[in-house]
């Protein structure tokens, strides 16, 4: 494969894709509009299912709850919570288990989360806690039969010693009953072809969901990237030279960009794709129409 995705002649055919997006609860009323406003711009594309990202503790942990809620009672769309290991006994975890159930979600993002103290520190569970992803998901299956995600690591998490210690952790949270995984964000799409032929041969079948993410903001990105294990490849960072103070130029760079990688993903047989919206719909919105995918009406209540 080559290092710089290509760019397809062929037309995607829209029944066979499946989507996803992820968004993260607003922390004021102004990005409160601005979430909801991309809810209902990507709605109509109608998504699999929608994530919403998840923080330990608090009112962070609340405006998750609070989003989720809004999507299941306004939209068809089908909300899937993050659900982290941090700060958290068993007995609370699962009772947020329980409180979803309830509200009518059936689909859980299970993660290990990220340390109290940041991405960098060691990461300590709760000591009455679950102690793990893969102890979390069986946690989950215990409460309900939930559909569970969890994450995989196409370039490995920073913490992990190799890709091998990797590919076992996610066979641990197979085991334990999940259900598909969604990938870090990958910018080279060799390094999820890679990462593909040894889940495969690990013997793990369930669908492993390429993570896309449009650069919005190439500095922002490259930073967020550094801080996970992503490699930023120097052609990446040449489309973008010289735009900081142009951003229409950077839009369009951005959607071809991602529109290139997503099409090299779909002439290698993927047909699912996971879209990190950073709560902005127009780019994405924009790149799944390159993919075939047609809005329709009526997946936002009035």
């Amino acid at each position: 494969m080559n290092a710089q995705p290509h760019r397809s002649s062929r037309q995607p055919q829209a029944p066979k894709l499946g989507i996803s997006f992820e968004f993260f609860p607003p922390k004021n009323e102004a990005m409160a509009e601005t979430l909801w406003a991309s809810v209902q711009r990507l709605a109509p594309l109608r998504p699999n299912f929608v994530s919403v990202t998840y923080g330990a503790g608090g009112s962070t942990r609340e405006r998750t709850h609070q989003t989720v809620k809004r999507i299941l009672d306004e939209t068809a769309l089908k909300p899937a919570s993050h659900l982290t290991c941090v700060a958290a006994t068993k007995a609370e975890t699962d009772d947020i288990l329980r409180q979803y159930w309830a509200m009518g979600v059936r689909h859980i993002v299970a993660l290990r989360g990220d340390p109290t103290a940041g991405i960098g520190t060691p990461f300590e569970a709760h000591p009455q806690g679950y102690q793990g992803s893969p102890e979390l998901v069986a946690g989950i299956k215990a409460v309900g039969d939930f559909d569970i995600a969890v994450s995989a690591y196409p370039e490995k998490h920073p913490e992990s010693p190799d890709l091998a210690f990797e590919i076992d952790l996610l066979k641990r949270k197979v085991d334990a009953g999940a259900n598909r995984a969604i990938t870090q964000f990958f910018f080279d799409n060799v390094h999820y072809y890679r990462y593909m032929e040894r889940v495969a041969k690990a013997g793990i079948t369930i669908p492993i969901v390429p993570g896309i993410l449009p650069v919005q903001n190439f500095k922002l990105a490259a930073g967020f990237a550094a801080k996970c294990g992503t490699d930023v490849p120097a052609w990446l960072a040449r489309r973008f030279e010289g735009l900081e103070d142009d951003a229409e130029t950077r839009r369009m760079v951005a959607a071809a960009v991602a529109v290139e990688q997503v099409f090299d993903l779909l002439d290698n047989g993927v047909t699912d794709f996971h879209f990190y919206t950073m709560n902005k719909a127009d780019l994405v919105f924009a790149i799944c129409h390159m993919l075939g995918l047609r809005a329709e009406p009526a997946q936002v209540a009035a």
